[in-house]
């Protein structure tokens, strides 16, 4: 008796979760659909000029045109291997540079003051530089991706393992273990948390990063669609490249929330 009536109520309990998931789904779409159809309502009555803030309908046409002739596809393939490259590198050199700075509590130190000179400073005064260190293209575009993450990602990942319990450290030593173990065995497992949110941190700022780079030394990418449409008043480009960036940086984050869930 006791098992069934355990049974229902977890069953119930799911059920409860679930309809509870699809409401808040629900009122996100409903938000959406709103918003939507009062901007379609607003321009087509006149309340806002639509060749400045464009109307859904218009971005729908102009994304139609773009695919029929393989613009879109360039554009937007071309900022999303950007955004993807400096992501992973961003995620890749934060936290082997944070294992190094923990390693070496010295070097650290030294090392500390700027990081923090990095992090604060402003990423757009560095794109300039960038282009005459490396000229305009790609390069320089992932460059300014990773300049804009990569710095208060070490921080972040280096105060976390510094933060690690200092038993199970003790206890590892105490076994005989060596540093590298300790790394391996507690430092990083008990970081993998805080790598997931800096990851979710670092996908959106390695996309604004590239877009920063894009605006300036790009002839190709969502980046120069924005800079391109305003300079020509194709401002339906304009918008439709902000709504192609949103949804791109949201499927970046459920993309990385499913890879949380998973280590859960």
């Amino acid at each position: 008796m006791s098992t069934s009536k355990v049974s229902a109520e977890q069953i119930s309990y799911l059920k409860e979760v679930k309809r509870k998931k699809q409401f808040v789904l629900g009122m996100q779409l409903a938000i959406l659909l709103f918003f939507l159809g009062l901007w379609e309502l607003a321009a087509d009555l006149n309340w806002i000029d639509d060749f400045v803030f464009s109307s859904p309908s218009r971005i729908v046409k102009t994304c139609i045109d773009l695919s029929v002739s393989g613009e879109l596809l360039k554009h937007t393939g071309i900022t999303l291997y950007e955004t993807i490259l400096s992501f992973l590198i961003t995620t890749g050199g934060s936290i082997f540079i944070a294992m190094l700075l923990w390693i070496s509590p010295t070097v650290s130190k030294i090392l500390e003051p700027y990081l923090v000179m990095l992090n604060s400073l402003p990423k757009s005064a560095l794109a300039p530089l960038l282009i005459v260190w490396l000229g305009t293209g790609a390069r320089t575009i992932i460059v300014a991706g990773i300049s804009v993450a990569i710095f208060g990602g070490i921080i972040n990942l280096y105060t976390t393992f510094r933060g690690t319990d200092r038993e199970k450290e003790k206890l590892i030593y105490t076994l005989g273990g060596k540093k590298y173990q300790v790394l391996f065995k507690v430092v990083l497992p008990a970081g993998i948390p805080a790598i997931i949110s800096n990851m979710k941190v670092n996908v959106g700022l390695s996309l604004v990063g590239v877009i920063i780079g894009e605006f300036l030394a790009a002839r190709a990418g969502l980046g120069y669609l924005i800079i391109y449409g305003s300079q020509v008043y194709k401002l339906d480009w304009v918008m439709m490249s902000i709504i192609l960036l949103c949804i791109m940086a949201v499927v970046f984050y459920q993309f990385i929330g499913v890879v949380e869930r998973r280590y859960q």
